[in-house]
């Protein structure tokens, strides 16, 4: 391995050491509560509920327009267009009766997502044998977390799986040159999901501040599904 390599490895276990280290993290019940709670037409929390709409159409093109292109790790971005769309409706689901038995179904496809975004990356600026290795074994480790979450009541692994690709990536961007993206692409998909993050986390103040007319988690919808989109502006540049 080179040394690139060896800061991918060594960043994967800062973060199991780091993991050991933090006590067991709860779901906090407020994450429930969100700032738009109208109903539109009969739909309760009707914004958060129909704006998962924006994933299942960007999911839904992606898969269509892959199954006409041969593009480099195809497989892999089926795979993550397909959690894409499912995310769509999972998420719809869960807004529709904010609790944690409905929130299952919002996190498992986007561990697909988050999974399959990684693996992809992993092929275009490391190895594409490797990444074929690990992407199945990826894909389990998210759907696991989730799993682990749902029977322990223990966010840990799932935050592992949400954050520690973003800590990985930026490092791959910096050592390891382009294949067939451009590095503005990858940096603007992470863009938009930093957006996203910070979205939810201002779901109240956002809505506040904008007189009650849409709220920080439904922009996060939005903000979210435009780094999808982006994946597939970066993906039909390479076709």
């Amino acid at each position: 391995m080179n040394w690139p390599v060896w800061m991918v490895v060594g960043l994967r276990e800062v973060s199991a050491v780091g993991l050991a280290l933090v006590k067991p993290i709860p779901q906090d019940q407020s994450y429930h509560r969100f700032a738009d709670a109208r109903m539109w037409f009969g739909t309760p929390n009707a914004a958060d509920v129909w704006s998962n709409l924006l994933f299942v159409v960007v999911g839904i093109a992606g898969l269509m327009w892959l199954a006409r292109r041969p593009v480099p790790q195809r497989w892999i971005w089926l795979s993550f267009f397909a959690g894409v769309a499912l995310v769509g409706f999972g998420s719809a689901y869960y807004h529709l009766n904010p609790c944690d038995a409905t929130l299952v179904w919002d996190r498992l496809p986007m561990t697909v997502a988050f999974m399959s975004f990684f693996a992809g990356l992993l092929a275009e600026r490391w190895n594409e044998r490797a990444a074929a290795w690990l992407f199945v074994p990826l894909l389990a480790f998210g759907v696991g977390s989730v799993v682990d979450w749902h029977y322990t009541n223990d966010l840990r692994w799932y935050g592992v799986v949400q954050f520690g690709p973003m800590l990985v990536i930026p490092v791959l961007l910096m050592a390891r040159p382009a294949r067939y993206w451009r590095t503005s692409d990858v940096w603007m998909v992470l863009g938009w999901y930093a957006a996203a993050k910070v979205l939810e986390r201002a779901d109240a103040l956002v809505f506040a501040a904008l007189g009650g007319v849409v709220s920080g988690h439904t922009l996060k919808h939005l903000a979210a599904a435009a780094g999808c989109g982006w994946v597939l502006r970066a993906l039909r540049r390479q076709a």
